[in-house]
């Protein structure tokens, strides 16, 4: 039997588990985010913009606690930063070869076969985003 091939994205922040099929095969944004990081908290309604914008497309909104945080203290940090998206509990940075960053908040955009196609350095805006979607995309 083959069920089961997709790879492991553990549990999000409510502690449900991810299902391959709402990372694989699709284009991700990935942001990396922490309590303490005052351009997080200002970057987060952002993201949460973007995820809304995103939810009909094969694009991804994921986030990623910096401090690997777990449990209820995940929720805890999510609810209080108000992220409306999926945060990952389990963070998935080997399994997409990323580097690690010294700086936050840091976001990578990474196509539908996996690979990494950009490492945003700093605050991000959903237009600034969507923009660099579109033009890796066009490129595709």
């Amino acid at each position: 039997m083959l069920g089961g091939c997709g790879n492991d994205y553990g549990i999000d922040q409510d502690g449900h588990k991810i299902a391959a099929d709402r990372l694989d095969g699709k284009w991700l944004v990935l942001n990396y985010w922490a309590e303490w990081c005052g351009p997080c908290r200002t970057e987060i309604p952002e993201l949460n913009t973007l995820a809304e914008q995103l939810k009909d497309k094969k694009i991804g909104v994921f986030g990623v606690n910096f401090d690997n945080v777990q449990g209820q203290e995940l929720k805890g940090a999510s609810e209080k930063l108000g992220i409306r998206f999926t945060v990952l509990a389990q963070d998935p940075a080997e399994l997409f070869e990323l580097p690690r960053s010294e700086a936050l908040p840091v976001t990578y955009i990474i196509d539908d076969k996996g690979k990494v196609r950009e490492q945003l350095m700093g605050e991000q805006t959903a237009a600034g985003v969507m923009a660099k979607l579109e033009a890796l995309q066009a490129k595709n």
